[in-house]
């Protein structure tokens, strides 16, 4: 499996036990204000949540540091060792019991669903290329470069200069993040990403960030 179809399978499960996690911590704080409401299901279910929810939030920030395929690896190894820790340590409290049965009932379903993906190097070696035959520079091509309005070159400039990326920490709910200056409208950013003036890096993760430079049309347009 290559690296972006398995960060993509990722995080998209991380996104839905982080999401799920939180909608049942939600429904918990609604039954708290309820009078005579029964918590003990709801209380449970939020430690059963929480401990499926763990294991891909430290994945993710694994893959961050290190990686798809490593981070991947070294999260199957922490989960594995504390699946055979939790196996074997007891508690006297009964809470701390429950807490880790469910916590091993997380790490069991994440090693489930991992167990078996086998990543792609994400850099192959690659044989050298044989020596080009020296030719004469073709004519280039002439560029027809498009018009745009302020409101476009300004979201241009954004893109060249604020450092501008794409997340999504929910599944639907896409926002714009820069690392500096003024934040574009997610509108604009799609329609010149749409246009040509400007790519989106599906490298990496959209829960990272994918970020997002300007195409030599987009540039163009600015230098006109």
């Amino acid at each position: 499996m290559d690296a972006k179809h398995a960060i993509s399978i990722l995080t998209d499960r991380a996104e839905s036990e982080i999401d799920a996690a939180k909608k049942t911590r939600q429904r918990l704080i609604k039954g708290c204000e309820l009078d005579g409401s029964q918590l003990d299901h709801l209380m449970e279910a939020v430690l059963l949540a929480d401990a499926t929810a763990k294991p891909w939030v430290e994945l993710m920030q694994r893959i961050d540091r290190h990686g798809v395929r490593e981070g991947l690896a070294k999260q199957i190894q922490k989960a594995t060792e504390n699946l055979v820790v939790y196996g074997i340590a007891l508690s006297t409290s009964m809470v701390t019991n429950a807490a880790r049965l469910h916590e091993v009932e997380g790490l069991r379903r994440f090693l489930s669903f991992t167990q078996g993906m086998d990543i792609d190097d994400e850099t192959p070696a690659e044989e050298p290329a044989p020596a080009p035959e020296p030719q004469s520079a073709p004519a280039p091509t002439p560029v027809n470069v498009p018009k745009a309005t302020p409101a476009q070159k300004r979201t241009l400039e954004a893109i060249r200069d604020n450092g501008v990326k794409l997340q999504e920490f929910r599944v639907g709910q896409l926002r714009v993040a820069v690392n500096d200056g003024e934040k574009p409208r997610k509108d604009m950013i799609l329609w010149v990403i749409e246009q040509g003036w400007a790519l989106r890096d599906h490298s990496t993760s959209l829960y990272t960030g994918q970020p997002v430079s300007l195409t030599q049309l987009g540039e163009a347009i600015l230098a006109r």
